[in-house]
């Protein structure tokens, strides 16, 4: 199987959590500290904190820190690299994996 396919499947496994895509729809707004993410949230800094480590383990999230504080924000080369794949993923290209390949019957019937 392709190892693209591989990769993607555990970024999205990481996606598969609703937390982690509401923390990924705040960071879309730009660079946030810790603070300002749980205040979005009804559950406790370890928690986000778990949450942050697996964002940033899939190479989704980067992080830094600035005294006791830790600022987050998307991954820019990581984020662009998910868009590009779904979109060639649901579009037809000249390099789709059906290309070559025989059409079913009945799908050719619906066209």
């Amino acid at each position: 199987m392709n190892n693209q396919y591989v990769a993607f499947a555990k970024l999205f496994k990481t996606l598969a959590d609703p937390n982690r895509l509401k923390i990924i729809d705040i960071l879309s707004c730009g660079e946030k500290c810790a603070c300002d993410i749980l205040e979005e949230f009804e559950f406790t800094q370890p928690t986000l904190s778990h949450h942050m480590k697996v964002l940033i383990d899939s190479g989704l999230v980067d992080s830094r820190k600035q005294g006791l504080w830790s600022f987050y924000r998307l991954n820019p080369v990581q984020s662009h690299q998910v868009k590009q794949f779904l979109t060639e993923l649901i579009s037809e290209t000249d390099t789709c994996i059906c290309h070559g390949q025989a059409v079913c019957p009945s799908l050719e019937q619906m066209r």
